[in-house]
This record gives C-alpha cells, structure tokens and sequence, in this order.
C-alpha cells in the first residue's frame, strides 16, 4: 500500500506529458497527409506560405480551414462564410460541453489552451481516459495535444512550399488515413449503451443531408440527429424511483 501511494506521488507532470505525447503519435502521422493537403490548397486558392502556416497556427481546425479555403475567394458575404464554418465546427459545442466535465481542475488558462486544442481526436482519447478511470492531467492534455498540433502546422508549411510536386494526393490514397483513424475512435465508444442506433441515425441523417442540402452542413445535421436519438432512447432519471 505505502510502495503504491509513494510510485503515485512521485510521478511527475513530465511523465504524464510524454505519456500524452506517445498517445498523440498516430493521431500525428494520419493527419500529416491533411495537413500537406491543406497548405498546397491554400497556396492554390491566393494565399502566401505564411498566411497558410498562420491560418494553421491560430484557427487550428482541419475542416473548417478547408471550408474556409474554398469560401474566401468567391463573392460571398461574411457573415455566410462565417456561418458555414460554424456548421462543421459545431460539434465541437458537444465536446467542449463533455470535455468540461473532465478538466474542471484546471485553472482558467489551462481551460483557454485545453478548449483551443480540442480536436476531434482529442476530445476522443480524453473521453477514453476518463472512462477508463485515469486523471486527466493538463500535462498529460497538452503532451496529446502537442505532437498533432506542431505537425498540423509544420505540414501546412511543407505543403505550401512543395505542395505543387504532388499533383493529384488523392491518387495516393493519403484521403483514407483520417476517415479511417476517426471510425476507429467511433468504434471505440461501441460499448456505450444504446450506441448502435445513434450512429446509425447520424450517419443516415449526414448522408442523407450531404446528397440533399450539401456540404458542411450535413456535419451539424448529422451530429445533431444523433443527438436527438441519444436523448429519445436516454433513460429517464425518475424512472428508477417508479
């Protein structure tokens, strides 16, 4: 008992840091494709190489930079672009909203740094950890956060320098990486009661909207069908005092 309580107290933020920073390597390597993609459409659609890295540093949101990407350059009023964006970023109203729960700990500038860094992946692995019953340290938060967040950047500089030299990246397959890394953190919420029937609900529900309204907002649409469905099947709090 006291050798367990003393190997507790010994570990260090450090060792939590690079604990988060081994579970951030995948997630790293399969959006490095994105991240070249993303630079060498920029420099396509205008922007300068450091405009690009720039956009990628402080707006830190694969998908809406895309969106925003092929908005800016057409006659299209602001306000629109910005609604648009909203639209595929507003998933992340429902993970800020359950990632809170976990980091209420932190102080104020923790949250700030936490909250700009919740990405898909990052809500998912932190989502994991808790369930699983391990602390949600910010050194361990900012060492998951660290390696994908300096890759998404540095690709975005790559692509925007070289980016030309590849002419068609999907021809490679470098799309599938992504979609195949996020249904992998789909699946690993399967045990989750009632699991099945949400996922199929948002993803009819985003296909669905996708051949019908069209990208983004078949993201939001998708994400809040599911929602809807979760909130149906939920069991009601009073129902286990009948």
């Amino acid at each position: 008992m006291d050798q367990a309580v003393s190997a507790e107290t010994a570990r260090q933020p450090r060792d939590d840091f690079w604990e988060g920073f081994r579970k951030g390597l995948p997630i790293m390597v399969a959006s490095a494709p994105f991240g070249l993609l993303f630079g060498a459409v920029a420099i396509d659609n205008g922007f300068t190489v450091f405009e690009a890295v720039l956009m990628s540093a402080t707006l830190y949101a694969g998908a809406s930079q895309m969106v925003g990407l092929e908005l800016f350059g057409q006659k299209i009023a602001p306000w629109l672009i910005v609604l648009s964006i909203f639209a595929v970023n507003f998933r992340h109203v429902l993970y800020s909203a359950s990632v809170g729960r976990r980091i209420r700990h932190f102080t104020f500038w923790q949250k700030v740094v936490s909250f700009f860094l919740l990405v898909d992946p990052q809500y998912a692995e932190t989502e994991r950890r808790s369930e699983a019953g391990l602390p949600v340290s910010f050194a361990w938060y900012l060492g998951l956060a660290t390696p994908v967040y300096v890759m998404w950047v540095s690709e975005s500089f790559i692509g925007g320098m070289f980016g030309n030299l590849i002419s068609n990246p999907h021809a490679l397959g470098l799309d599938v990486l992504l979609p195949i890394y996020f249904l992998g953190l789909v699946m690993g919420f399967r045990s989750r009661p009632k699991w099945l029937p949400v996922v199929i609900a948002s993803g009819l529900a985003s296909v669905i909207a996708y051949q019908t309204i069209g990208s983004p907002w078949h993201v939001s649409i998708g994400a809040i069908a599911g929602v809807l469905v979760a909130a149906i099947l939920a069991k009601p709090v009073n129902s286990e005092e009948n």
